[in-house]
């Protein structure tokens, strides 16, 4: 079935302030020319899981505005932070200078994953973490000796971002292919996507089998490379790739034989998106780095943070400067930033969030049995509060059909290929999560009619 055009839908302002945008901005990952047709949303205010437009329409963000609003929109706690921050401090640089939101919030992160990771190091996003951590991999072994070590390992499906060192270590054609000749391109091995589980295997099974192909390439080559990055348990612009934790287990048991790091991408699945607040946690095991940004500070501000090994750390200090790691940018450590990030860190904590989260989940995923049952869907998954199914025979353009029908349900959905999921926020009533299950199904009903 073909979703009916809705432009014609908008009032006035709407259509006004979307005419004004199409005229003057550029949006990301977005081919512009299919609008004005494919709809866009001109967003006045937001609050909680509810996106309003300058019409006073409501949509349901199904997807926490690409993965970081974990709490909803404008939560009262962090605006009120912000705003005493505004009071004290706005930015200073962090070379040479230090403030209390970054060192608070340094302590804090590590101390969530018991000091393994002692130390903070600042970015602005998710991308710019990954091109740090790549870079302090590779030059922590030149301070070893092993100028040689610069290579790095990815997963099949992987997503790390779009600059250009996180190309290099992102599997996505669409991506990755305009910038081949710019990019330094990555090993890439066979991920343990839990649905290739072949007769008689579970999901731990397949890591097991999967990460041979690890294994055999880290024996072949582990003098040339420096790390092995993953996102672990969920590869999410891969298509929502679930993972069994002992995959992870065993990259770090190859990384520690064949002396390799190992980096995880916790961008999208930190900060309590898996159920726990580090995925890596789930597996008992911590890497070398570990990045986090996107629902870091809730939403608010752009933050993102690689944690480190204090015997990383260490290996930068020396008399002679040239041995620092002199990576940096105008807003690292930004105090506003910092504090948004320390007051999504209370609310988790002061109101057992993650906890309360176990309660919700099973909610929405009893609500949503109707959809998992259909003779189209595939592999219906959850894991913390993350939910997606695939769409067996799915047409072309079936993301954009999926997202024309959402709106007609006040939701907002971006479907990834034939996979749909849903991210929403974490703070959701009970009658959200219902009403969220009922849009969810009358979207997949009509989109599968």
């Amino acid at each position: 079935m073909t979703a009916p055009p809705i432009t014609a839908d908008y009032g006035t302002r709407a259509a006004s302030w979307t005419e004004r945008s199409l005229a003057a901005v550029w949006h990301p990952c977005t081919q512009m020319k299919w609008h004005p047709e494919l709809p866009m949303l001109s967003i006045e205010r937001a609050e909680g899981p509810w996106l309003t437009d300058h019409d006073g329409k409501r949509y349901f963000d199904a997807i926490g505005s690409w993965w970081v609003c974990l709490l909803g929109h404008r939560h009262p706690a962090v605006v009120q932070a912000l705003r005493d921050q505004l009071d004290e401090l706005d930015h200073i640089m962090l070379a040479g200078l230090t403030h209390a939101p970054v060192i608070e919030l340094s302590e804090r992160l590590s101390e969530l994953t018991g000091n393994a990771l002692g130390h903070a190091f600042y970015g602005s996003d998710g991308a710019s973490a990954i091109e740090i951590a790549i870079k302090m991999s590779a030059h922590a072994w030149q301070h070893l000796g092993h100028r040689g070590k610069e290579d790095f390992v990815c997963l099949a499906g992987s997503y790390h971002g779009e600059t250009l060192g996180a190309l290099g270590v992102t599997d996505l054609a669409g991506f990755r292919q305009p910038y081949e000749g710019l990019v330094r391109p990555a090993f890439v091995v066979p991920n343990a996507d839990s649905r290739q589980a072949q007769p008689g295997e579970d999901a731990r099974a397949v890591a097991l089998r999967q990460v041979k192909h690890l294994e055999a390439l880290l024996q072949e080559r582990a003098g040339r490379v420096a790390a092995v990055v993953t996102e672990p348990l969920v590869q999410g612009a891969g298509g929502m790739i679930f993972y069994d934790p002992e995959y992870l287990r065993q990259v770090r048991a190859l990384c520690d034989r064949h002396s390799v790091h190992w980096i995880a991408d916790e961008i999208a699945v930190g900060c309590g998106r898996t159920g726990s607040f580090f995925a890596c946690e789930q597996s008992g095991v911590w890497p070398d780095l570990l990045c986090l940004s996107k629902g870091l500070s809730g939403g608010f501000l752009p933050l993102s943070v690689v944690l480190s090994r204090d015997a990383l750390y260490r290996l930068f200090l020396d008399d002679n400067a040239s041995k620092a790691f002199l990576h940096s940018h105008s807003f690292t450590g930004n105090p506003l930033a910092c504090r948004a990030a320390l007051a999504v860190l209370d609310v988790l904590e002061k109101e057992h969030v993650l906890a309360a989260n176990r309660m919700r989940a099973q909610r929405l995923t009893s609500r949503l049995r109707p959809i998992a049952g259909h003779p189209r869907v595939r592999h219906f998954r959850q894991l913390g509060m993350i939910w997606a199914w695939d769409i067996a025979d799915a047409a072309p353009g079936f993301s954009q059909q999926v997202f024309r029908f959402a709106l007609r349900h006040e939701l907002l959905l971006r479907p990834i290929g034939n996979t749909v999921y849903l991210m929403p926020p974490y703070l959701l009533e009970d009658t959200e999560i219902d009403a969220l299950a009922g849009s969810v199904e009358a979207v997949m009903r009509e989109v599968l009619a």
